[in-house]
């Protein structure tokens, strides 16, 4: 008898948390049944930051309980601080506000620049859809095919503001070596420095991802029109060195010292960062769950992954809680390593 009532009171417990978990997926269904979800893109329209949220906006709907409409809006301004801080004050914080900002925001914080209004470690990551090492390339036929070529002068280099990847990458090329690096950086987004290349405004591109080169650049790439003098992240991408023809090096490969090996560490960890997504802190943790869920599942997708191979879009995602750690390690790191990271990317030379 007492085996009886022990296995009916298992069976109700059992009973009473599936009816909780349910309730729990339809009130996020009924939260976002008819609701509008909005991605702010810190980029102007037609770089690889606005590429890959367009692309993740069109099936990301599917996977969110209750299967809202997603839409995007771009935020340009301070290399995406402009839409970092919107995001983090002023956004709705129910869920229905999520941002796609430059990998390098959690280094921004760590070095203390400016009109910086928030804390990455209390954004909501919801997740990055791409890996992906960054590149300093110049236009071929320009005179500049290596490291050593630019060490004299005459590299131009296009920016998409000062705080952005675009000026600061070539920037560290300079403190770091020597280098004459000079680095233009009034551009509005990543589109408009493509069109000064093609014009002749400038002969180089501080910074661009492999993979946004290819969904953006492509007709430039099979042109061979491009040339890539150095790779930033912390392993060496092969498809990089096969575009080439040859070992193309890694900016931590230029390093002097232990220090300054450390330091492009960090700066280059944003290369895991990649293109994230992430929501506004105070978002409630189920909904939270839900986006990352949808997220992950929207990578996983065959339509999306048919859309992307089409565009020639690079995919090898992370999730949200391994950024949410990744963002909060960047902040904390020792005080000598930031000290020298702050040293290389001192904006002397950069112009807007």
């Amino acid at each position: 008898m007492r085996s009886g009532v022990l296995i009916m009171a298992t069976g109700l417990i059992v009973a009473c948390a599936s009816l909780a978990g349910g309730a729990s997926a339809d009130e996020i269904a009924d939260f976002y049944r008819g609701k509008q979800v909005t991605i702010t893109v810190g980029y102007t329209a037609g770089g690889g930051y606005d590429a890959y949220a367009r692309v993740i906006a069109r099936h990301m709907g599917r996977h969110i309980p209750g299967n809202p409409i997603i839409v995007l809006q771009n935020m340009p301004g301070a290399g995406s601080r402009v839409a970092a801080n919107w995001l983090y004050n002023l956004a709705p914080k129910d869920g229905t506000a999520i941002g796609t900002v430059g990998q390098n925001t959690p280094m921004d914080q760590a070095l203390g620049e400016e009109n910086i209004r928030f804390d990455v470690a209390k954004f909501n990551w919801i997740g990055n859809s791409v890996i992906d090492n960054n590149v300093t390339m110049s236009w071929a036929g320009s005179g500049f095919d290596t490291i050593a070529d630019v060490m004299g002068g005459g590299l131009i280099c296009g920016g998409t503001g000062a705080a952005s990847p675009t000026a600061i990458y070539p920037q560290i090329i300079n403190n770091l070596l020597g280098a004459k690096i000079k680095i233009i950086a009034g551009y509005p987004g990543g589109g408009d420095v493509g069109l000064a290349l093609l014009r002749g405004e400038v002969n180089c591109r501080g910074s661009n991802s492999w993979s946004s080169m290819k969904a953006t650049m492509g007709d430039l790439i099979d042109q061979k029109k491009i040339v890539v003098l150095v790779e930033w992240g912390l392993k060496s991408d092969p498809a990089i060195a096969k575009y080439q023809g040859r070992p193309v090096p890694l900016i931590g490969d230029l390093a002097k010292t232990e220090i300054d090996r450390k330091a492009l560490e960090m700066i280059v960890a944003g290369a895991q960062i990649g293109r994230p997504f992430l929501a506004p802190p105070g978002v409630p943790q189920d909904r939270v769950e839900a986006l990352r869920r949808a997220f992950d599942a929207t990578m996983k997708d065959p339509l999306f992954l048919e859309d992307t191979a089409k565009q020639k879009m690079d995919i090898d995602p992370v999730s949200g809680a391994e950024l949410q750690k990744l963002a909060a390690e960047v902040v904390a790191l020792p005080e000598s390593v930031i000290k020298r990271a702050r040293q290389l990317v001192d904006p002397r030379d950069i112009r807007e």
